[in-house]
């Protein structure tokens, strides 16, 4: 993941706030240094254009999250608590960067950037706990299963974001209900959805 400097981090901050807010194609340069608080020139020297500071944010966010919940996984075999982990941790960020969750609610389905930080790591652990039995599904499945995890995840963080529920109830009832639509038992599941969360880590 390519590293961001003071200006850039206050930039893409900048630019996934305005994004969240007004969408991709309504954020002017102008509007961009008000909020990130920089001269218009600043702006211009570090953003070629409004799409490829989009793509770039966007790539930028997959790549952040996706490198910190594969950290978290250190040491952690169980790919059914793996999956039930990288479907709270989501939730959690929701809530904790309302922004973040704004963005990635908004977008996470159209971008493909977004769309690899749902997949990338979810697929390698669906694939080994269907090889060891811990999932029923039938591999030709794979695609619709991940689709139901997104389209699953992005859900609660609606109802995160809108106050509807808790990111503590929305991350445990999906990571439950996703886990026994895999075939893992209904008290196991519900067991490894409660699990204490832990931290996720920072990659700095």
């Amino acid at each position: 993941m390519q590293s961001l400097n003071p200006v850039q981090r206050r930039i893409h901050q900048a630019a996934v706030r305005l994004f969240s807010e007004r969408g991709a194609i309504d954020v002017s340069i102008s509007d961009l240094a008000l909020e990130a608080g920089v001269a218009r020139g600043t702006i211009y020297n570090n953003v070629q254009s409004m799409e490829q500071l989009f793509e770039a944010v966007a790539a930028h966010l997959s790549a952040e999250m996706h490198e910190r919940v594969k950290k978290s996984f250190e040491g952690l075999a169980d790919p059914a608590q793996r999956l039930a982990n990288g479907i709270r941790f989501f939730i959690r960020r929701a809530h904790e960067d309302s922004r973040w969750g704004a963005f990635i609610h908004k977008f996470a389905m159209s971008n493909s950037s977004l769309r690899e930080m749902f997949s990338s790591q979810a697929t390698t652990d669906l694939l080994s706990g269907l090889s060891t039995g811990r999932y029923t599904f039938a591999q030709e499945q794979l695609l619709s299963v991940l689709t139901l995890i997104s389209s699953s995840v992005l859900g609660s963080i609606f109802l995160v974001l809108e106050g509807h529920k808790t990111w503590r109830e929305a991350g445990s009832d999906t990571a439950e209900l996703v886990l026994r639509a895999l075939g893992v038992p209904p008290e196991e599941a519900r067991a490894l959805a409660t699990i204490e969360l832990p931290a996720l880590p920072s990659i700095d």
